[in-house]
């Protein structure tokens, strides 16, 4: 029972934060199967089997409060598609001991990726009406995004919504609706790619249910939040416990001494703390 507690609020945690920011289930949720001693390659097929359920739930819900550009979404679906099976194949023919620290590194990078990105990011005076995406930059957008997502065990959000907020006056809640209900696409296509390579077999199913029934509890709440909150706090918030959380892994596989990892936190936490103080006072002053 405890175990199942843990996990669904792992689950709800993570998709409170990526409905509300456009990004971090999969990154939050595999980051804390990592630390459980789960191997990649099952960690992040159990997060994309749930996120199968919880992303249904989440567009439904983005789609309810009007957060979706149908046109980018479905630019979108397709590359990300074939990206995420692709990636998902890929990790699965790896050595879970071996591969587990590159994962983490690789998520940690996208960690310090969303803060800074974020960090920079202020209240924005004008919104256009939808999202400018060509077919082209859909294509790389998607396959790069997609791919990164199943070998990673997230990076869907933390690569495409990003890019899409780096244009000028895109709307926030459109951007992160439509990233939202895209990764509906992503998370089948990863799901039947680790299938096809690991076999059911390998699924945790207590593992999958907890994290989707704490995500589908997030997904209608989470949905509302984006048309209430500001992104730019949000994308802090979850930078920083992404960078914190894959630190942690990243010490316990490496070779350094025991003297040095309290360092280590306190130092991520004091400049996760800095960094909430100043976007705080710098969108106070826009």
């Amino acid at each position: 029972m405890r175990k199942l507690i843990i996990f669904a609020f792992i689950g709800f945690l993570a998709q409170l934060i990526d409905g509300s920011l456009g990004m971090a289930y999969g990154v939050t949720s595999t980051s804390m199967l990592l630390t459980f001693g789960i191997a990649p390659a099952v960690a992040s097929a159990s997060v994309h089997l749930a996120e199968v359920v919880t992303t249904a739930a989440s567009g439904i819900s983005h789609l309810k409060f009007g957060n979706v550009d149908r046109q980018a979404l479905f630019k979108l679906i397709i590359p990300g598609s074939i990206g995420a099976f692709a990636g998902a194949c890929f990790l699965s023919n790896l050595p879970g001991d071996l591969i587990k620290p590159y994962i983490s590194l690789f998520l940690l990078i996208l960690g310090v990726y969303v803060l800074f990105r974020f960090l920079m990011t202020t209240k924005t005076k004008r919104e256009k009406k939808s999202i400018n995406l060509s077919r082209k930059k859909s294509i790389i957008l998607g396959l790069i995004a997609g791919f990164s997502d199943a070998t990673g065990g997230g990076g869907w959000g933390p690569i495409t919504t990003p890019v899409l907020l780096s244009q000028k006056g895109v709307p926030v809640r459109k951007v992160v609706g439509t990233v939202d209900t895209s990764e509906f696409a992503i998370a089948i296509s990863a799901t039947l790619g680790f299938l096809l390579a690991l076999g059911w077999q390998e699924v945790n199913w207590f593992w999958v249910i907890s994290l989707m029934v704490g995500g589908i509890i997030a997904a209608p709440i989470a949905a509302w939040i984006v048309t209430k909150l500001p992104s730019y706090l949000l994308g802090v918030l979850v930078g920083g416990f992404i960078i914190l959380t894959n630190a942690r892994t990243l010490i316990i596989t490496s070779t350094i001494q025991d003297f040095w990892a309290p360092i280590i936190y306190m130092l991520i936490l004091i400049g996760w703390a800095v960094s909430l103080i100043f976007v705080i006072r710098n969108n106070k002053s826009e």
